[in-house]
């Protein structure tokens, strides 16, 4: 028996961290099993993580050469370029018809703070209106940019992923190497480093302090996990997505299980509020003012925060923008719901939509307030507000995609597969997106490299691809107990859904890469990608549904 089979017979029982046995991800970190080394293999980890993202940060970007509009790349500077010039009492007010601010205070302080430190490196990148579409020949903007975003998600979303998959792996006496397996899965996600690093967003700060609130659930610390979440909410609305499992969680450790805490429940509703405050308060102190702007004339405290609070709900922009893979959208081909309602028969009935789709999720964490559920819980309340809420962005999948590539760490092999499926179906749907960006490459590379660091390359036999493809022994040399097909499902439906998926994505990509959609219909094959996207989303929000229902009483190790 070789020795990575007895390591696995000695550590571990049939089905936990083997998992991604007969992966790359196994062999680059099997050296590091003595515990001497093992020290060694969480800084490998983040710093070849950190190498991918610089790598996919060289390319190009949203708006890259595009005026008058450009893109996100611009409103991020642009807000860095307000936030640094104008008083409090202007920033939700100025300009609107460019990249007006319409995100929560703490992307504008957060933005403040960068658009500071840049300015010591070239004013002229954030000065104020002469810098609009600012890019210059040396790329110092863009590096800096770029480098901005890096250090973000290494203070917040890298940390909390290493210290998630740390906190299970102790509390399921897994060995090291295994957790670490399960954090390099998380951080490689692919669709998360393509859109913050290549496209160009901070998503990994709100994902990050979600992740960080989740942790604090988990350790009960029920104040922090409030003022964690509540930080997430005022760095990006999205986060609403979460709000229901926080809520019914929260709510049911302090008043229901195990039994009336009252006590709990007051520190958690002074931290909600008091984080709430320390966010919301500089909106309202500073911002009353006077000035000769017909926009922004007379603006008092409370109008500053009411205008903050309109921009960042902007129900006026439609049901859904551009073209995403969500139910008004797909359906929208059939029922032209623009010209039948009016924006505000949508927006109801998309409301009474997003709430039957989380009420399960949201009743069952509030009646089996279990910590292995949360991951769970999460997925399906925030797939359900992207299927059914109003105004989606293509971009919006990485909020239920989070708490989804935190179920790497499942000992599950059906969950696993779902996972990793579920995760390729949602870089698809980005196609068009990062295609429009000049991400192709990008694209194909985090595609195929994502897939084949967790041996997803498996169900493809030796026979047909060269061996350092499929690594490790062969699937019909290990050990019973240790048998593998592939990383796909034991449900024979199941893997007819994925590989016909798959086959029916490849076919699509083909089609978009190399043929031209019909004149009557251009948007064809944006359209097809969407639907395809649409139905594998239903399909895995249903099953994930069940399996909170199916899992509601069992224990940690079914994570």
């Amino acid at each position: 028996m070789s020795s990575k089979k007895k390591l696995l017979k000695k550590q571990q029982k049939p089905g936990e961290e083997e998992a991604f046995y007969a992966s790359p991800l196994f062999d680059f970190l099997y050296p590091f099993r003595p515990v001497g080394s093992q020290w060694l293999t969480e800084y490998v980890i983040i710093i070849f993580a950190i190498i991918i993202r610089c790598a996919i940060s060289l390319g190009s970007y949203s708006g890259k050469g595009t005026p008058p509009m450009f893109g996100d790349f611009e409103a991020q500077r642009h807000w860095m370029e307000i936030t640094q010039h104008l008083p409090i009492s202007k920033w939700y007010w100025f300009d609107l018809q460019y990249w007006g601010l319409d995100y929560p205070p703490f992307t504008a302080y957060h933005s403040y703070f960068f658009g500071k430190l840049g300015s010591f490196f070239n004013p002229d990148w954030f000065a104020l209106n002469s810098s609009r579409g600012y890019e210059s020949d040396d790329n110092g903007l863009k590096t800096y940019m770029r480098f901005t975003v890096i250090l973000s998600e290494a203070v917040f979303y890298i940390p909390a992923v290493v210290y998630f998959t740390k906190w299970l792996g102790k509390h399921r006496n897994q060995s090291p190497i295994g957790q670490f397996i399960a954090a390099a899965a998380i951080l490689f996600q692919p669709s998360l480093m393509l859109i913050d690093h290549g496209h160009f967003q901070y998503n990994s700060v709100m994902l990050g302090l979600t992740v960080y609130a989740i942790n604090n659930l988990l350790d009960e610390f029920y104040g922090p996990a409030a003022i964690c979440f509540v930080l997430s909410l005022c760095f990006k609305q999205m986060a609403l997505y979460y709000s229901p499992i926080f809520f019914g969680y929260l709510l049911s450790k302090s008043l229901v299980h195990p039994s009336c805490n009252i006590s709990r429940f007051i520190i958690v509703a002074i931290s909600t509020v008091v984080s709430f405050v320390v966010m919301f308060g500089p909106i309202y102190l500073f911002g009353s003012s006077s000035s000769d702007d017909e926009i922004i004339a007379d603006v008092s405290g409370l109008n500053n925060l009411i205008q903050c609070i309109r921009r960042i709900f902007p129900f006026a922009r439609g049901i859904f923008e551009d073209k995403v893979a969500n139910f008004w959208c797909v359906t929208n081909v059939v029922i032209k719901y623009r010209e039948l309602f009016t924006q505000e028969q949508l927006q109801f009935y998309s409301l009474v939509a997003t709430l039957i789709g989380f009420l399960p999720s949201m009743i069952t964490i509030f009646l089996y307030p279990r910590k292995f559920l949360i991951p769970y819980a999460l997925a399906a309340c925030s797939m359900s507000f992207f299927l059914f809420s109003f105004q989606v962005h293509e971009k919006s999948i990485l909020l239920p995609l989070m708490p989804i590539t935190l179920l790497y760490t499942s000992t599950d092999w059906n969950v696993l597969s779902l996972v990793c499926w579920i995760n390729n179906v949602a870089l698809f749907t980005l196609w068009p997106l990062l295609r429009k960006d000049g991400l192709v490459l990008q694209y194909f590379v985090c595609y195929f490299l994502s897939n084949w660091l967790i041996g997803n390359f498996s169900f493809i036999t030796p026979k047909f691809l060269p061996s350092f493809l499929t690594p490790g022994p062969s699937i019909s040399n290990i050990d019973d107990d240790y048998r593998r097909g592939s990383l796909l499902p034991h449900n024979i439906l199941w893997k007819i859904i994925i590989i016909s998926s798959y086959i029916v994505m490849g076919a699509v990509q083909i089609l978009d890469l190399f043929f031209q959609p019909p004149t009557n219909y251009p948007d064809l094959w944006i359209i097809l990608n969407c639907t395809v996207g649409f139905g594998c989303f239903m399909l895995f929000w249903l099953w994930n549904n069940y399996k909170i229902i199916q899992m509601r009483n069992k224990t940690l190790n079914d994570l």
